[in-house]
């Protein structure tokens, strides 16, 4: 599904380039539940950044379902990610006047389908975290646990090739923490959903079926 050759990013503060990835070589099949693991500095936010295609490597080459993306435009970029790719973050990053319905909704917009059945999909996924009985309510009316629900709702709305996770479960308590994450393992399970999960918590990645180690900018 994705294959990383030699990826390598440097940001330049002045006459300085600061590498931050230094020569990735990764494959995610489809269907995979992969974690990537590492301190904080290590790179794998930037390399979450990079295989959502929020930023383009400096260097290397990234095939997505077999296509080479480095010569996208921004806005071939923008449809791609669109379609392609769900994103779940530490903070859930709802829209607060929204109700959970219209959050879950609201990625589908974008791709001018009608208002019912856009209505009808997010409900659908809704049920399927568990949460049907709270499409009405606005975040604020919503626990950590429902509001991150409602967010991977959102993420898989689109039916996405690629779900990428970034410490979903750090704003979150232990218990509330292992709810997710088995939300995820039985998504993979069932759906068959490609998920990446960044994390620095070894009991996540002890749940998934792979695991590798970022240090430095490297895949150890």
């Amino acid at each position: 599904m994705i294959k990383l050759r030699n990826i390598a990013k440097s940001y330049s503060f002045g006459q300085t380039p600061l590498p931050v990835l230094r020569g990735i070589d990764l494959d995610i099949q489809a269907g995979d539940l992969l974690a990537v693991m590492g301190a904080s500095g290590s790179g794998k936010s930037t390399l979450m950044n990079i295989l959502g295609l929020l930023d383009r490597p400096t260097s290397g080459q990234y095939l997505l379902e077999g296509k080479e993306i480095r010569h996208y435009s921004d806005d071939e970029l923008s449809i791609l990610r669109n379609q392609k790719i769900g994103f779940v973050f530490q903070s859930f990053h709802l829209l607060p006047r929204l109700t959970a319905l219209a959050n879950v909704g609201y990625p589908l917009i974008y791709r001018n389908l009608p208002r019912k059945d856009i209505e009808k999909r997010a409900q659908a996924m809704l049920e399927k975290v568990g949460l049907a009985d709270r499409a009405k309510h606005r975040p604020n009316e919503l626990s950590g646990g429902q509001q991150q629900r409602v967010a991977i709702a959102r993420a898989l709305v689109g039916k996405p090739s690629l779900l990428l996770a970034d410490e979903p479960t750090g704003a979150l308590d232990s218990r509330v923490g292992k709810e997710i994450l088995d939300l995820f393992v039985t998504l993979n399970q069932t759906e068959g959903i490609t998920i990446v999960i960044i994390t620095h918590d070894p009991n996540i990645a002890n749940r998934c079926k792979r695991c590798v180690v970022m240090e430095d900018g490297l895949l150890k």
